[in-house]
């Protein structure tokens, strides 16, 4: 049975096109320029946390990564963006999952997420997520979340604001801040969104 949050998501993407959702990026410009600057292996391991209808997977494959996966609360979401890929999708791990309730099944060197650590609001969803990343991910974690600047909700729920600061000590048990960037997101209807990416080392 859907949870009350994934049903959220499902009429989300059922009722709306990627032009009428905030956060669609044809290029996303910045997760690209950190990752390419990893220099990871083409085999390394790299899972996109929310990433159904984000065009990071195709522009992976592009680059010739091949253990690439892509994990999102939405059915629905997983479904349009695995049509929109066709064939390629065959070559990615679809993993629908609540982040409150997942649990890898495997190790990672790169965990990308961009929007999704905003939406969990309380104190022990923030360590949960905490204690995967410090258990699963193996050498770089690359978080986007609203900078201080940006919507205080979002697709009708509530979202946290941060600073890359204020990211750096949430998950400073198990890594070390590298870099951030401030980026003023243009969505598809022409407004703007404050968002902020850091990377961090294990």
């Amino acid at each position: 049975m859907p949870n009350t949050r994934q049903t959220h998501w499902d009429k989300i993407y059922t009722e709306k096109s990627p032009e009428q959702v905030s956060w669609t990026q044809e290029i996303p410009k910045h997760s690209l320029e950190i990752i390419d600057g990893l220099a990871l292996p083409k085999h390394a391991a790299i899972i996109d946390v929310g990433g159904a209808e984000s065009h990071l997977v195709d522009h992976l494959l592009k680059r010739g990564y091949t253990d690439l996966s892509v994990l999102d609360i939405s059915d629905k979401a997983l479904e349009r963006t695995q049509n929109r890929l066709g064939a390629e999708a065959k070559k990615v791990k679809w993993i629908q999952a609540d982040i409150n309730e997942f649990v890898p099944e495997r190790n990672y060197q790169c965990w990308h997420d961009r929007a999704v650590f905003h939406f969990l609001t309380r104190k022990n969803e923030i360590q949960r997520y905490s204690e995967i990343v410090g258990n699963y991910v193996d050498q770089h974690l690359i978080i986007s979340t609203f900078s201080k600047a940006g919507p205080t909700k979002c697709s009708g729920l509530p979202v946290k604001q941060y600073t890359a600061d204020g990211l750096g000590e949430i998950f400073q048990t198990h890594y070390t801040p590298v870099q951030s960037v401030d980026d003023l997101h243009m969505t598809p209807f022409y407004t703007t969104q404050a968002f902020i990416y850091v990377h961090l080392k294990k």
